[in-house]
């Protein structure tokens, strides 16, 4: 073997996911997997998952990989780092080439290379994996390899962007059986009841949220046909029988008329899964709901970020809030389960902001929805608006954007306190409105920690 793919995601480490237990393959490194095994490249994927850094460590040196692809985002970047280090200081390891890709690399090109890395791939990682890779492995010119950076004599370099896969029928299916599924369905299984497994149908995303990162695939859409989506869904239900299917798509309807043809196909070629997906209010209706819930969707996720059309504004989101709450309520009567996605603490947010939030998750009622305090990442309309704002900005090697933090219109602990309130108001209104079942000293228990953190909000602003 002279290529590894691998990630810095080690499931054990991560105390929130030890709650939550839901985790999925690293489908990207499939991909490329698959890309390079149609091309007669060998390659070997560890899945870190469901090991330690040392045991993948222990693979690494007995297998000596002369090159190692690393996967990185924002959730596993400090690991990535540590893995990097380790790798270039210890001649236990045969001293590899590091390649990385992933989101957080395109716009800290010089960071990760500074940390040991020997080249960044910047956008889709396929044809540029394979180039590099051969250009390594045959001692060729790698500067004529598009899509890469890395140092020259201290140098920052760039070669020209690589053009995107248009036709993304192109592409293999990933190589799933590089990676233990078996233990991912029973990981859910064990913990949820169901199986789950993730599908890929587009790249890109043609909306402009300012806080959304588009490092790699760009603002653009690009659809893999209908037909070899249902084709895929056929293949796992044959295969490994998961009980529903994760559409890992930005926006599933923004086509209705690729959404019509995946209807279509998934019915003729009996490929029906359970499956959940995101999408744009403004791009449901009535008959695509219907289309969606024949095909086997039981929840859409229905973005709006906000109850506050100002803010919903100033996101760049392009979506009427009321649009939203309608969406969420229609495919509620359908039958099919919601989730809505809820950030507190945007520039601009007042406490006025968020009591609408509050209003309106009570009015839309989506059976599910999370919610976080906004951070900019690098790259995005937001960071470049916050910027000049920023208050703290820890070392980068051993934090991530998540951490970054500016001047908002109140204190941060404010926002935090925020979500406190919001969750607990929207809990204590569904348990109030309840017509059985209505546990009282819940509603009470509710009601207290929603009035306690309006109170340390006063406190804080």
């Amino acid at each position: 073997m002279s290529i590894l793919l691998t990630h810095g995601y080690y499931i054990s480490d991560d105390p929130k996911e030890l709650k939550i237990m839901k985790p999925y393959p690293p489908l990207g490194l499939l991909y490329i997997s698959a890309y390079l095994l149609e091309r007669n490249i060998p390659n070997e994927v560890y899945d870190s998952t469901f090991y330690s850094q040392k045991e993948q460590l222990a693979f690494i040196a007995e297998m000596k990989p002369e090159v190692i692809a690393i996967y990185t985002n924002l959730m596993t970047k400090i690991e990535v780092i540590r893995l990097i280090k380790i790798l270039k200081s210890d001649s236990h390891y045969g001293f590899p080439k590091i390649i990385l890709g992933g989101p957080d690399v395109t716009y800290n090109c010089d960071n990760y290379l500074n940390t040991g890395a020997d080249f960044i791939i910047i956008g889709e990682g396929e044809e540029t994996t394979y180039q590099l890779y051969r250009a390594l492995i045959q001692k060729e010119d790698h500067t004529t390899v598009d899509g890469i950076a890395f140092l020259e004599n201290g140098k920052l370099i760039k070669t020209p962007a690589r053009t995107k896969f248009r036709e993304l029928d192109e592409l293999p299916l990933p190589n799933r059986s590089a990676v233990p599924i078996e233990k991912y369905l029973q990981t859910w299984k064990v913990n949820h009841g169901k199986s789950s497994m993730t599908i890929s149908t587009q790249r890109g995303c043609p909306y402009t949220c300012k806080w959304c990162s588009t490092a790699v695939y760009g603002q653009s859409y690009r659809r893999r046909p209908a037909q070899q989506v249902a084709a895929e869904m056929a293949l796992l239900k044959k295969q490994y029988q998961p009980d529903t299917i994760w559409f890992v798509d930005d926006v599933f309807t923004v086509s209705h008329k690729w959404l019509t043809e995946f209807h279509k196909e998934v019915l003729e070629q009996n490929a029906q899964i359970p499956f959940e997906c995101i999408t744009r209010a403004e791009r449901l209706n009535d008959a695509i709901l219907q289309l969606l819930k024949e095909a086997g969707c039981y929840r859409i996720w229905i973005g709006a970020e906000s109850g506050s059309q100002k803010i919903i504004d100033l996101m760049d989101r392009r979506v009427d809030v009321t649009v939203v709450k309608q969406a969420i309520q229609k495919t509620n009567a359908l039958g099919i389960e919601t989730g809505t996605f809820i950030m507190v603490g945007y520039p601009g947010e007042n406490e006025d902001d968020i009591n609408k939030t509050i209003q309106y998750l009570k009015e839309a009622n989506p059976t599910e929805y999370t919610i976080t305090v906004a951070y900019p990442i690098k790259g995005t309309s937001l960071y470049d608006e916050v910027e000049s704002k920023i208050t703290i900005k820890p070392d980068w090697e051993t934090s991530t954007d998540r951490q970054i933090d500016f001047k908002r219109t109140y204190s941060r602990k404010f926002y935090d306190y925020a979500v406190s309130k919001v969750v607990n108001e929207v809990e204590f209104y569904r348990e109030r409105i309840k017509t059985d079942n209505r546990d009282l000293l819940k509603i009470v228990k509710l009601k207290t920690k929603s009035i306690l953190a309006s109170g340390l909000m006063l406190i804080s602003k």
